[in-house]
């Protein structure tokens, strides 16, 4: 078996130090006396304890940005004027919209809004009295707050942007789509079912806080079992250390190509979003079109696993699995892929493998994988110094962060998506969304090491050291621009997690000569979740070489014109053209190697909860 030693403390030899502390003084031996909290070991503390009462926000943030929105306006006269007059215009068009409304006129809320006007005030039972004017009063009010912080001279656009993010939350949570009182299709349902709208919603509501408190996932889940209705496809567990097991896939066909295909996903989700339901699955699509596929699944991390850094997971995770995918096809050169934060971790080894002189890839693929962290989107708003020291503090003490905390975060980007409409659906309409396979899917999370997660947060969201080639890998930094294998990069157009016009950035750090960018319709993950025959899928797809002009994103995208369908095929044949010849499958594991199949897939970690 390959050498899998890490530096660090591994799991087992944490169990074994805390066992012998255990011991120790049962043995006569003298206990060694914890040494005096230090200023920073009192701060982490206090952190910690405060993270628990604001949700993990750090209020520091957030009351800074409003103070230089306050400060910043109140040396602008010329703005608080335009302000006032925008109040008084507003306050006008509401008096006006009364006056019509209260006469008994039907009235459209959003009529005359332009911009500001709300989609889910159109329907006919708002165009009635009150309904009609609260929704107009909302409307001016919210186009009014967020129009607060913009065109403030002095303003930090990231404190504007900390600003607007708060009304946000509160405009969503205050809309009146959200109260039986306030939303007439409320109303109008309940009146129509006597009220079993509400008993249903009442019966879920205790229903849904019952499971919640035996930590069990949403309603419908059960039916999504890990290796009965998802994450099936026939293979074995042929390798597993500490923080990996390496599935291979069972071949479909009577030959393969040569080049096998090796998917790092992400460690902030389980696997098998890339092995759905058979429909759904792009492993299970990728056998089929004669490719020999290996699947990283990643260990849910413990307390016990604090100590794992992103060294570790390139050491056990990435260079591990080609280890194991060399021996197991006899030095066949590998099409690595990587999805989100696994393509990251893939960038970073295929710059590792370039300076060391390793050339086991044929060629790199990336789904909605981030290399340069100068624009990465909205979940920008939660990194910053103060946020990340009061997350490292919770990681600190608890030695993982829990998954419950990360979806949170996803949640406040998309409030009314994700938060109220559900709520909306399932407590006042008593209707429930049927469970999907990517819906129950996301319910199973995942947790962080606490080293890991701070060491990429802090090197590559917060100083973007990849990207400038300062990031180190066994104490040298690598340069992305070491990378010189074919590439594919996957971007999806309504990603919230990774924007795709950040993804393509890839394109100008790289060095490759043969550089396929994609853009395919849908987010971070419907858009990769995208099937063979997807008739509302779109995608544009285009190839550069070295010596081409570097487009901007807004001139690619002129360039290249969409087509209709999905992108995997598109990729599928990508690899076929990039692969030389077909071959007999190799078998399941190598034995003679070390690498003997050790129980069916989807395996035991994708199973830890």
């Amino acid at each position: 078996m390959p050498d899998t030693t890490r530096p660090g403390p591994t799991p087992a030899d944490s169990t074994v130090q805390k066992d012998t502390a255990k011991a120790g003084p049962a043995s006569g031996k003298p206990s060694t006396p914890k040494p005096a909290p230090t200023a920073d070991d009192i701060d982490r503390a206090f952190r910690a304890a405060l993270s628990k009462f604001t949700g993990g926000l750090s209020p520091t943030t957030f009351v800074t940005a409003w103070a230089d929105w306050a400060s910043q306006l109140a040396a602008s006269p010329g703005r608080q004027w335009e302000l006032q007059q925008e109040a008084a215009r507003r306050a006008l068009d509401n008096w006006q919209f009364a006056a019509r409304a209260i006469g008994g006129q039907p009235a459209s809320p959003t009529e005359g809004l332009d911009g500001d006007a709300d989609k889910r005030f159109e329907g006919e039972l708002w165009s009635q009295y009150p309904y009609n004017l609260w929704a107009r009063v909302f409307q001016n009010g919210a186009g009014f707050l967020k129009g607060l912080p913009r065109d403030v001279d002095g303003l930090r656009e990231y404190h504007a942007e900390l600003v607007n993010f708060t009304v946000t939350q509160w405009l969503d949570a205050l809309s009146p789509t959200n109260f039986l009182a306030t939303n007439p299709e409320l109303a109008e349902l309940t009146r129509t079912e006597g009220g079993d709208n509400l008993m249903r919603g009442a019966q879920h509501l205790v229903e849904d806080t019952a499971r919640a408190m035996r930590g069990e996932g949403p309603v419908g889940v059960e039916a999504f079992e890990v290796g009965r209705s998802v994450a099936v496809t026939p293979g074995k567990v042929v390798y597993r250390n500490a923080l990996i097991e390496l599935l291979q896939y069972s071949p479909t066909t009577p030959d393969v190509h040569a080049e096998p295909v090796l998917i790092v996903p992400a460690w902030i989700m389980k696997y098998y979003i890339l092995d759905l339901s058979p429909k759904n699955s792009l492993v299970k699509y990728l056998v089929d079109q004669g490719h020999t596929v290996f699947m990283v699944s990643w260990k849910n991390p413990e307390p016990g696993d604090r100590d794992f850094g992103m060294d570790d997971y390139l050491t056990l995770g990435l260079k591990a699995a080609i280890d194991a995918v060399s021996a197991i096809t006899h030095g066949r050169k590998i099409h690595a892929t990587g999805y989100c934060i696994g393509g990251t971790l893939l960038s970073i080894g295929s710059a590792t493998l370039a300076r060391e002189g390793d050339d086991r890839l044929a060629s790199v693929t990336l789904f909605a994988a981030q290399t340069d962290f100068s624009e990465p989107g909205e979940l920008s708003l939660f990194i910053n110094p103060s946020q990340l020291a009061m997350l490292e503090a919770q990681m600190a003490q608890a030695g993982v962060l829990d998954s419950k905390q990360m979806g949170g975060a996803f949640q406040m980007l998309r409030p009314r998506d994700l938060i109220w409409q559900p709520m909306i659906n399932s407590y006042l309409k008593g209707a429930r969304d049927p469970m999907i396979d990517l819906m129950a899917w996301n319910a199973d999370g995942t947790r962080m090491p606490y080293r890991m997660h701070t060491e990429y947060l802090y090197r590559l969201y917060l100083d973007n050291e990849l990207s400038t080639g300062r990031f180190p890998v066994y104490g040298e930094p690598v340069r992305l621009s070491d990378v010189r294998v074919p590439m594919f990069v996957v971007g999806t157009e309504t990603d919230h997690v990774a924007p795709w016009k950040s993804v393509y950035k890839v394109e100008n750090l790289v060095r490759s000569d043969d550089f396929t960018f994609l853009l395919t319709s849908g987010g971070h993950n419907a858009g990769i979740v995208s099937g063979p025959v997807h008739p509302k899928r779109r995608h544009r797809v285009h190839t550069r070489r070295l010596a081409d002009r570097h487009l901007t994103p807004d001139e690619w995208t002129k360039a290249v014109a969409p087509q209709t369908g999905s992108w995997w095929p598109v990729w599928a044949k990508w690899l076929a053209d990039h692969s030389s010849s077909r071959v007999a499958p190799p078998s399941l594991g190598a034995p003679a190697a070390g690498y003997a199949p050790i129980e069916d897939a989807p395996g035991r970690y994708v199973r830890m909860r």
